[in-house]
């Protein structure tokens, strides 16, 4: 099985384009919500399971598009967030386990999928490098509307950008879960540290444990 594959010109540019404009018109847009390895980058998080797609994408439309696309049946619960880069950003080497804040014991996603959004025609680094332990196994320099999946368990990150301009990727891990780690994870939550950050889960949705 290879460790990723690319699909070039996955989208209508229009779409792309619109996409760009709602993310970063967003009141989410903000300095990361992600851990200390995204260094000086901006975006924020989508939580979600099936369940919850159709209030996604009530709530985020643009999104809808790139979901049906990318998204695999065999995934149960996914990741969503936007991430934007810009001169001095970088992405330190980390395998992504991103839910853990609901489910300690979670495993990686099965997969990852990246498209990019926006790409500088001059960028000078921002490559995606995917290594398996010591062994690199994969080095991917952005180009607008490439959609990219690639195994949720590589080590992976992204070289620091040295160029001016803005580099705007919409990524998604997609886990398969067991039913009692399922339990754990929302149905739909937004993950944002602009202070317009809201939970969209009802109290009056919220399940008991079972016992």
């Amino acid at each position: 099985m290879p460790y990723y594959h690319c699909q070039p010109n996955a989208f209508d540019l229009e779409y792309l384009h619109t996409l760009r404009g709602e993310i970063q018109a967003c009141q989410y847009f903000d300095t990361n919500n992600l851990n200390r390895d995204f260094v000086g980058t901006r975006g924020f998080s989508v939580v979600f399971k099936p369940s919850g797609r159709s209030a996604l994408d009530q709530r985020f439309p643009f999104f809808k598009p790139y979901l049906d696309r990318a998204l695999q049946p065999t995934c149960n619960a996914f990741y969503l967030n936007p991430l934007m880069l810009q001169q001095g950003s970088r992405v330190d080497p980390h395998i992504d386990r991103s839910l853990r804040a609901y489910c300690k014991t979670i495993a990686p996603p099965l997969h990852v999928s990246v498209l990019y959004v926006q790409v500088p025609r001059e960028l000078v680094g921002g490559e995606l490098v995917l290594r398996r332990g010591s062994q690199s196994v994969g080095r991917i320099t952005p180009k607008l509307n490439l959609l990219l999946h690639f195994q949720g368990d590589l080590t992976h990150g992204v070289n620091a950008v040295t160029s001016p301009g803005t580099r705007l990727s919409l990524v998604c891990e997609q886990y398969c879960l067991e039913e009692k780690e399922l339990w754990d994870i929302p149905e739909f939550r937004i993950e944002s540290r602009a202070k317009a950050k809201v939970s969209m889960a009802k109290p009056g949705q919220v399940k008991a444990r079972p016992r």
